[in-house]
């Protein structure tokens, strides 16, 4: 092995989510990539769809621990001591197939990744499946401890407001959940799917982390009752929030209000309310707002409907709704800067 060394980093990166030809559809993930020698290491693995286990989806624990690992203070997750550097961004099953690598320590206080392979199971076929171009690499300790120990360093000092931006969605349409999750995690908000059938299989330590869950509107009672009971048994305060419609912009909105970004009495935005077909906007300082009106047609089809934007001084204001805008199932939304209210329009 070469006793040149490889400069190691970290860069943030994107595997884009969308809906398929087929219908199908593929979950947007955000993850950290390997940057080797200035470039991202899955850019060296033609044509590869896949995510490092450093995804900012994963549970705060679970993060830690693939940190962890990466830095040889937790046992290898494979046979051989190998371990897992990018896997598949949908279920991340080592079915599915993952590549990894045998990560050790080296004389000269370095860290070595090496005999990188394609493994579909307990046992990596280097002759057959290996990434034959691919490393050796030597990092530098100093450097390679010091990229990976600022992200526990991050998450271990995260306060409790920033932990707990965090959302579990509980419905049994697998599209708009996987959609909703993406746009929540555009804006920061970190979301995790549990089928409406799943079984919350969580434990204490990770329900903590959580400021919200979200039910679709075909989760049962009995469904409901089960998982609010879990957060009960382990002691935990968190907002529960109804889906008001499959419409994603209406329910990034329920669910930022929820997590406390339209919390009444600490912002601008002190209310709001559809009174005999105008809308009534509260603010308590100068502020810009934007009102969309959100709807469902007969055949449910949703149609979104930019009603007023300006700037509104302290007080009560009201604001005439198009009938166009608020037919069928309707529902409000109103922004102002860092604050969110969203209610349903009763007729």
């Amino acid at each position: 092995m070469s006793a040149d060394y490889t400069s190691f980093g970290l860069a943030p990166a994107t595997r884009a989510g969308g809906v398929l030809a087929d219908g199908g559809y593929q979950v947007h993930r955000d993850f950290l990539d390997f940057i080797i020698d200035g470039r991202p290491l899955l850019f060296q693995l033609a044509d590869l769809d896949a995510v490092s286990p450093l995804a900012a989806d994963v549970p705060p624990a679970i993060f830690i621990d693939h940190v962890r690992r990466l830095l040889l203070e937790a046992d290898a997750p494979l046979a051989d001591g190998r371990y897992v550097i990018y896997g598949c961004p949908e279920c991340e099953a080592l079915a599915c197939g993952a590549v990894t690598a045998v990560i050790e320590r080296a004389e000269g206080d370095a860290y070595v990744w090496r005999d990188f392979a394609w493994q579909t199971d307990e046992h990596a076929d280097l002759e057959l499946n290996g990434y034959h171009g691919i490393g050796p690499f030597r990092f530098r300790a100093e450097e390679y401890r010091g990229s990976l120990r600022r992200l526990l360093e991050a998450e271990e000092t995260a306060d409790g407001a920033a932990a707990r931006r965090r959302v579990l969605l509980v419905g049994a349409r697998a599209a708009v959940l996987a959609k909703l999750a993406a746009a929540l995690r555009i804006i920061g908000i970190g979301a995790e799917i549990l089928p409406a059938d799943g079984t919350l299989d969580i434990p204490p330590e990770e329900l903590r982390t959580y400021g919200a869950v979200a039910f679709g509107r075909a989760v049962t009672d009995a469904q409901r009752a089960v998982i609010r009971g879990e957060f009960e048994r382990a002691g935990l305060f968190v907002a529960y929030v109804d889906g008001l419609a499959p419409i994603v912009p209406l329910l990034v909105a329920q669910i930022e209000q929820a997590l406390g970004e339209g919390q009444f009495t600490r912002h601008r935005l002190a209310g709001l309310a559809v009174i005999d077909g105008e809308a009534d906007v509260q603010v308590t300082s100068t502020c810009r707002v934007r009102l969309t009106a959100y709807r469902l047609d007969r055949l449910h089809r949703a149609h979104t409907h930019e009603v007023y934007e300006g700037v509104l001084e302290p007080g009560s204001h009201r604001i005439a709704l198009a009938p166009g805008a608020v037919r069928g199932q309707a529902f409000l939304v109103a922004r102002a800067p860092g604050a969110v209210a969203v209610t349903p329009v009763r007729r």
